[in-house]
Order: structure tokens, then sequence, then C-alpha cells
């Protein structure tokens, strides 16, 4: 039977059905602090619709406290009588993590480093895109968490440019045809696609320097709702893995779930 995996991010909410690491179904709606849980019950049942009596486990990870909130709530007066899991310190995940302080790495990058480390084997790097964030999570050989790096998501770089510049608007979030553009808006395009392109390409070259391996020994995973858009244009990924966080989700909820 699946599994209701939820990855709970600060603009989106990706939702999925997985099973053995397949995605049966897949869902994404907004991130929104003021939904109750009674609000989150509603919206999760229509959109299972029949598959809800299916569900055999809930799986969820959060970078959002007021929203988790609400889902601990929601799991246990609707959902009570399934197992739920919720990703956080202490949780057993399999995944070594060697940083300073590693209560304070967001559980979501845990869950991308061990899916990266189980389903692509290390050395492995992970690029999630999301709307307010671009976060890069490195796994080595051995599969232990090493650290990584946080950049600007490209929705969020869209939207301060728009507010922030005199002479400049919101544009459609898309690729421009050329990377030098001939107009404002293919201008502002160019520099968020192709910018975050060389941007990526220049960290992962770093990274797989400081790890001390070389380019061709290491996974370069992306993924995130907004890796599409980069895909055809960044030379550095292996693969591209939309659902790593929804498996990785499976994968932990197995683990300590164990029968």
């Amino acid at each position: 039977m699946p599994l209701l995996a939820a990855d709970i991010g600060n603009s989106h909410t990706q939702l999925g059905l997985v099973q053995d690491g397949e995605v049966l179904a897949h869902w994404r709606v907004g991130t929104d602090e003021r939904r109750t849980a009674d609000e989150w019950s509603v919206l999760i049942r229509g959109l299972l619709g029949r598959d809800a009596a299916g569900v055999d486990g809930v799986s969820v990870c959060s970078t959002v406290p007021a929203v988790l909130h609400e889902w601990r709530d929601m799991l246990a007066r609707h959902f009570a009588d399934l197992p739920c899991l919720v990703v956080e310190p202490g949780v057993r995940t399999g995944v070594p993590i060697l940083m300073d302080n590693p209560r304070e790495v967001g559980s979501d990058r845990i869950v991308n480093a061990l899916a990266a480390a189980e389903l692509h084997g290390g050395p492995a790097i992970v690029v999630d895109f999301g709307g307010t964030a671009t976060t890069f999570d490195v796994v080595n050989a051995s599969g232990q968490y090493v650290g990584g790096a946080i950049a600007p998501g490209i929705e969020i770089s869209l939207e301060a440019l728009g507010r922030r510049g005199a002479q400049l608007r919101k544009v459609e979030l898309a690729r421009p045809r050329t990377v030098i553009a001939k107009n404002t808006v293919e201008a502002l395009q160019s520099g968020l696609v192709f910018g975050v392109a060389a941007q990526v390409e220049g960290l992962v070259a770093r990274m797989t320097a400081e790890l001390g391996v070389q380019p061709g020994d290491i996974s370069v995973i992306a993924t995130g709702h907004l890796a599409p858009l980069l895909i055809e244009d960044c030379s550095a990924f292996t693969a591209h893995s939309p659902w790593l966080t929804l498996q990785g989700l499976e994968l932990v909820f197995r683990r300590n779930n164990r029968d």
C-alpha cells in the first residue's frame, strides 16, 4: 500500500503517494501559514479522493514551524489510525551528519541526502530548486552528509527585482530566446535562468574539487519544482530526480516502521 509523503517548504508543499520508490500520484499546493489543521485535512482528503482509504502511513518533513504545528494537530486528530512520522532530530535516518550543529540542518535536506545516497550512490550533490531557496547538499562516498550551501531561490529573486527596481516589473519565469537579451523582460529572464545555471556550475565545480573527486566520479542531482527550467542550460547535472524528497520520505518512514 502507498505512503502519503509531504514535503512542506516555505513557498509550496509537495504531496505524493509513494510505494516502493515509485511516485504514483503527486500534487503541489501553496504553503499557507494561516491554514488550520482542519483545512489541511479537507484539502488532503480532497486531493486523495478514493485513494485515501488505501494509504498505509504518512511521512512529513517541514521547514515551516507554524505549518508543522498544524500538521501535527491534523495527524493526531484526522489520521490517528495511521502510523505517522515527522522527520526531525532524533528520527533514525541512517545518514551521519558531519555538521557543527546537526540539529539545525533542515529535515528536507537530510531526506534529500538519504535518497541521493540510496538511489544514486555517493559521492553526490543534490541541488534542490525551491521558490524561496536553492539548496546544495553534499554526500560523500560513505553516505555521510558533509554540508552544503544555500542561495536565494529563483522566484524570490524575481520578486525582489520587481519590488526594488524602479523601472523593473514582474515577468514570467521562463527561458529567454538568447543570453544577450534585446528587451527588459528577456534581460530579467536571462539574468535569472542563465545566471542561476552558471551559479550552479560554479558551486558544483568548487564542491567537487573540495571533496577531492574527479567531476566524472560524482552524481549531481537536480530536484525541486523549478529544476526543469534549468536542466537544459546547466551542464553540471548527471540526473534529474523530481520526486527525490518524496522518495526519501518513504525511505525514512520504512526505516522507522519496520515490522
